[in-house]
């Protein structure tokens, strides 16, 4: 059992964050805000693969103008990513959005930030305040170089900019793509603070690159009880990022949900592994969204019932044939060309 580390709740539209809430799944759009119907399409299939918060970019006046009717026609919280624009702030913050993420650094003098945190405080929305590694400030990059320490040292003068003005409603996010820098930054930043942590590995590449710097990052902090809500950044489809952010939390068992587990394959095969577990993997995340289950896809009876025995449900390949069990105990056989579908039955009948 993980224990967590205790910070302050705060709430973005439905979504309760730190405290004891569960951990949370963010994910960014990446379409043009200002085609409300691509970016609301695009919600919906974030939102059918288990995505809790969506960020959604505001370069303009054209996409904050296009919140309510992004709201309206979607369910889950929307943030709004600021950057350089006070003005873009305010609006998107009259226009309904549920929370809104800025670089205090990026943003200009005291009085615009100012004036987003009035704005902010009087529409009850938390604002995130996010720190780059690669826009850290001149002085502290002397100081201390491209460090954890010089992150942390930026993100404190920010905080303390936000609680002079008597704003608390915030959470951090410390973001690098190097992940040894990142891990470093929370772990310094989580003895100074009770304010919930947003964790992520910024620019962390493509899909198969970005989701191991991912796992290794965020599941390192996760599993020292860091983190209160998560965003994978990969060059890919957002629907990806969400995928591999819930097998994250799945994986250390701070998220409900079905787990595959299938042998790597040998010579002693006797079934098409990978095409079955790459066939049921999808049909499962669809059946059983939110219900933890176990199914077992194992080659022979070496890696059958035997190491799988603890999985709700499972096959081992033999030839010609498979073997169904439940709870390591034979349920029946079933014949080759037959076997994605009887399992999928199966599945079914227990979600």
């Amino acid at each position: 059992m993980i224990k967590r580390r205790k910070t302050q709740e705060i709430r973005i539209g439905n979504v309760k964050i730190g405290g004891n809430s569960p951990i949370s799944v963010q994910s960014m759009t990446n379409t043009d805000t200002r085609d409300a119907g691509k970016t609301i399409k695009q919600i919906h299939e974030l939102e059918d693969v288990g995505c809790d918060i969506v960020r959604i970019a505001i370069p303009d006046m054209n996409s904050a103008n296009n919140i309510p009717e992004i709201k309206k026609l979607t369910t889950i919280p929307i943030i709004a990513d600021i950057h350089f624009d006070y003005r873009l702030a305010l609006q998107s913050i009259k226009n309904g959005i549920d929370a809104l993420r800025i670089n205090p650094g990026n943003i200009g003098s005291r009085d615009k930030i100012k004036k987003i945190i009035s704005a902010a405080k009087n529409a009850k929305i938390p604002i995130r305040i996010g720190v780059n590694s690669g826009s850290l400030e001149k002085d502290l990059k002397q100081k201390y170089g491209i460090s954890a320490k010089s992150i942390t040292e930026s993100a404190l003068r920010k905080i303390k900019l936000f609680e002079e003005l008597d704003f608390y409603d915030i959470k951090i996010s410390l973001k690098s793509s190097s992940v040894p820098l990142t891990i470093e930054s929370y772990r310094q930043m989580a003895k100074l603070v009770d304010y919930p942590f947003h964790l992520g590995i910024t620019e962390a590449g493509t899909k198969f690159s970005g989701t191991i710097k991912s796992a290794i990052g965020i599941g390192t902090l996760l599993s020292e009880g860091i983190g209160d809500t998560i965003r994978v950044s990969l060059t890919d489809n957002p629907v990806e990022e969400v995928k591999v952010g819930i097998e994250i939390l799945k994986s250390l068992g701070l998220r409900k949900g079905p787990t595959i587990i299938s042998c790597p394959t040998c010579g002693r095969t006797e079934i098409d592994v990978i095409s079955i577990a790459k066939k049921v993997e999808p049909e499962i995340n669809k059946l059983c969204i939110n219900k933890d289950i176990t199914i077992a896809i194992m080659g022979c009876v070496v890696n059958g019932p035997g190491e799988a025995k603890e999985a709700d449900i499972g096959i081992a390949g033999g030839k010609n044939q498979s073997l169904l069990f439940r709870k390591g105990k034979k349920v029946r056989t079933i014949s080759e060309n037959c076997i994605i579908e009887e399992l999928i039955n199966e599945i079914k009948n227990i979600c």
